[in-house]
């Protein structure tokens, strides 16, 4: 089943709408979509080589967009929807502290998430609900974002025929390492500060 799922992808990454997708996917995976734009990334930059940095500056600018969505949504609907429960268990000293850490520590976490399988859009929503200088969360998206895409883009470009190969033959260690990044992930955001 995952090899035909990577076959209908790999063929999906060939089309001329395939950047489109790219696109809507890495903006969406920012603020609301569970699957990282790398799911579809990867393979286009396995099926067209020579577009591996274009792909990536796609990727890079769609999910900064879909970032600023992400914070939106911190941003304005968090008081909405959250304040109300933090004041009947009377948490606003907690939320307080956690808004004060934000400021203090908020940069490294944007610029440490933002280069991990930790889901980018915690970072968006949190930054925005946290209301983290808004300029500066652009910047650091932009650079996290686009560190981890041209990371990815530049070394399939570089080893793309054997990356291929090594996928082609492990898909079932891949999916597995990739499950395992994404449980790691999760479990990390328990550690880490914000």
């Amino acid at each position: 089943m995952m090899r035909r799922l990577y076959r209908r992808i790999l063929a999906l990454a060939a089309t001329p709408r395939a950047s489109w997708w790219l696109a809507l996917i890495a903006f969406a995976e920012a603020s609301v979509f569970p699957i990282p734009p790398d799911a579809l990334l990867i393979p286009m930059i396995l099926a067209r080589p020579r577009a591996a940095f274009r792909l990536a500056a796609i990727a890079t600018l769609a999910s900064v967009a879909g970032g600023a969505l992400g914070y939106g949504i911190g941003y304005a609907l968090f008081d909405r929807l959250a304040i109300p429960i933090l004041q009947l268990y009377h948490l606003e000293p907690a939320f307080a502290r956690f808004r004060a850490a934000y400021a203090q520590w908020g940069l490294a976490v944007i610029l440490i998430k933002g280069l991990t399988p930790i889901p980018y859009k915690l970072v968006t929503i949190a930054s925005g609900a946290a209301q983290f200088d808004f300029p500066l969360f652009m910047a650091a998206s932009l650079a996290t974002r686009g560190a981890r895409f041209f990371a990815i883009a530049a070394l399939l470009r570089h080893f793309g025929d054997r990356a291929r190969d090594f996928i082609d033959r492990r898909l079932g260690l891949i999916t597995g390492a990739l499950a395992f990044g994404i449980v790691f992930g999760f479990a990390l955001l328990r550690f880490l500060p914000g």
